[in-house]
C-alpha cells in the first residue's frame, strides 16, 4: 500500500536489507504537570523514553492561564535540560489573536520550532456547542496561517481524523478543513486515535485522493486503564471494537494482566501498521513510560545508551 507511506520512504525502502523492517521515527505526547507529584512523574517518563530518540515530544494545553503556563514550563524546561525537539500544542480556544500571538512570540523567543495547532474542545467540553473568541482565530486553520505569518520558520502540525471530526458534517468537510490547514502552512497531521487500522487506511486513500501529500502520522495510545480511556477516546469520536473490548473482559481490578493485554494489543497494531510501510507513529504516552518503551523496542526501537534526557 503505496498510500500508508507517512514521511518519505517508499514500499521497496521500508525493509532493511536483510528483510527486516526499517526503524520507524516515532513521537511522543506528554500533558503539563498539575502538581509536584505529577511534575516528578513526568520526568521519570521524559527520562526514560528520551533514549529511544523521538522525532520530538508534544506537551498538551487547554484553555485558561494555568494550563498555558505549565505548557510553557514543560516546554521550556524540555528545552534547557534535554536534548529533545519540543512541540508546543496551542488552541483557538478563549484568547484573542493578540494574545495568542504573543504565546507564539515567547515560544519561538526560548526556541521553539515546532507548534501543534489544534482548534480546541468547546470551553464547556467535548459535546457542547463551540464558540469562537469574537476576536481570536475563527479556526485551526486560521491558526495555522498566523503562525506562519509570524514566523516562517516555525513547523505547524494538526489533528486528522479517521473517523471524522465528530462536528464535521460528513468526510467531505472534514477533508476539506484538512485541505484548509495544509494549504495555511501545516507540514504533518496526527491523526485522533483509532483502533482498527482499516479506518486509518481508508482516510488515508481520500486524503492523498484530494492531492494532499503531507505525513498523516497515526496517533497511538495503549490503554492502561481500559474503562477511564474507553469513556474518554469515544467522547472524541474513536469507535472501540468489540473485539477490542473483549480482551479487557474481567480485568476492571487486575491491573498488571490489563497493562499486558495493552501493551500486547497496541504493539500487534503498530506492527501491522509498520508492515503495511507505515513508518511513522506518534503515542499518546499519558505521562507513562512503562507500555511505550516496550512497544518501542517491539518496533525495533532500542535505546541510545550514551544519549541522556537530562
Amino acid at each position: 500500500m503505496s498510500g500508508a507511506m507517512t514521511e518519505t520512504t517508499t514500499p521497496a525502502a521500508a525493509n532493511g536489507q536483510d528483510g527486516h523492517l526499517k526503524r520507524p521515527a516515532i513521537s511522543f505526547e506528554f500533558f503539563p504537570p498539575k502538581t509536584e507529584d505529577m511534575e516528578r512523574n513526568l520526568w521519570e517518563t521524559i527520562n526514560r523514553l528520551a533514549p529511544l530518540d523521538p522525532k520530538f515530544v508534544s506537551v498538551t494545553y487547554g484553555a485558561g492561564g494555568s494550563t498555558r503556563e505549565r505548557t510553557h514550563s514543560t516546554i521550556s524546561r524540555i528545552l534547557k535540560e534535554t536534548a529533545l525537539l519540543p512541540a508546543a500544542h496551542l488552541t483557538c480556544v478563549g484568547a484573542s489573536r493578540g494574545e495568542i500571538d504573543e504565546i507564539v512570540d515567547r515560544y519561538h523567543e526560548v526556541g521553539v520550532r515546532h507548534i501543534v495547532a489544534l482548534r480546541g474542545d468547546p470551553a464547556g467540553g467535548i459535546g457542547t456547542p463551540y464558540a469562537s473568541h469574537p476576536d481570536g482565530y475563527q479556526s485551526s486553520a486560521d491558526l495555522v496561517a498566523g503562525i506562519k505569518k509570524r514566523h516562517a520558520d516555525i513547523e505547524v502540525s494538526v489533528s486528522a481524523y479517521p473517523e471524522k471530526h465528530p462536528e464535521a458534517r460528513d468526510f467531505d468537510a472534514d477533508i476539506d478543513t484538512l485541505k484548509a490547514k495544509v494549504d495555511a502552512g501545516a507540514t504533518r497531521a496526527i491523526t485522533q486515535v483509532f483502533f482498527d487500522n482499516d479506518l486509518y487506511f481508508r482516510y488515508l486513500d481520500r486524503v492523498r485522493a484530494r492531492g494532499i501529500n503531507i505525513p498523516i502520522v497515526p496517533g497511538i495510545m495503549p490503554m492502561h486503564n481500559f474503562k477511564q480511556a474507553r469513556n474518554f477516546v469515544t467522547r472524541a469520536g474513536t469507535t472501540v471494537p468489540d473485539w477490542f473490548a473483549a480482551k479487557f473482559e474481567g480485568l476492571d481490578e487486575d491491573a498488571e494482566t490489563r497493562k499486558l493485554v495493552a501493551a500486547t494489543v497496541a504493539a500487534g497494531q503498530v506492527q501491522k501498521l509498520a508492515k503495511h510501510g507505515v513508518d511513522t507513529f506518534h503515542f499518546y504516552t499519558m505521562n507513562r513510560a512503562d507500555l511505550v518503551f516496550a512497544i518501542s523496542h517491539l518496533l525495533g526501537i532500542r535505546a541510545k545508551s550514551a544519549q541522556k534526557a537530562a
